[in-house]
């Protein structure tokens, strides 16, 4: 056999030796980071603690501060109500009123808001407001089990993928939109009404554009 059939059968031995490779499962087994590191999506309480004495009027700048982020929090990321707890008491009840009115001027629907008392003890007069989110979370990418040095195989690290769903589960907005799609909202009846007045009339049904939407970024020619 010369030379050229030789290299001809290096060649062919080659490439089916590659295609093995593919579709063998042991060179796959870590290929797919979301599948060998998933994010888990649980339920966890937050709460925010303010001390609030009652008929003083008004939570301090600061304090006002923290609760106001708080309850945006929730708006963004709280699943149910929002739920105040007051120190149990004479001012219980003024207590109650004025953080329920608080979280409606915020833009909490009065529905959403669950109120109650607390026993309180060494004089503490601290209000509780609280929600339940959901958090998302990856494993720990700490597995060097297996020597990166040795890539004969040239299969993935164990740890391939890891940092990435790290990155995704610190950056979802909603860990809910994780566990499935969200339903959609009711549909917008003024909008609808519009639209279908100006078909009826055989009028453009599209939105139009002004001026500074044309989407041009410079006027250079």
């Amino acid at each position: 056999m010369n030379t050229k059939h030789l290299l001809r059968l290096g060649a062919l031995a080659a490439v089916l030796l590659a295609g093995s490779c593919a579709n063998d499962p042991a060179t796959t087994r870590f290929a797919d980071g979301a599948a060998n590191h998933p994010i888990t999506v649980s339920p966890s309480y937050k709460t925010l603690s303010l001390p609030f004495v009652a008929g003083s009027g008004s939570l301090n700048g600061e304090n006002e501060a923290k609760f106001e982020a708080f309850v945006q929090d929730f708006r963004s990321r709280g699943n149910g109500a929002i739920s105040v707890s007051a120190p149990a008491g004479p001012g219980a009840a003024d207590t109650i009123r004025y953080f329920g009115e608080k979280l409606a001027s915020l833009g909490v629907a009065r529905t959403s808001i669950m109120v109650g008392t607390h026993d309180i003890a060494n004089g503490g007069s601290n209000v509780t407001v609280g929600y339940l989110a959901y958090t998302a979370r990856a494993g720990n990418c700490r597995d060097w089990s297996e020597d990166a040095a040795d890539t004969w195989t040239n299969e993935p690290m164990p740890d391939f993928g890891c940092s990435v769903q790290h990155n995704i589960a610190a950056m979802v907005a909603d860990p809910r939109d994780l566990l499935g799609p969200r339903p959609m909202g009711p549909g917008d009846a003024t909008r609808r009404a519009t639209i279908m007045n100006k078909y009826e009339k055989g009028e453009p049904t599209a939105a139009t554009k002004t001026s500074d939407q044309s989407g041009n970024v410079s006027q250079v020619q």
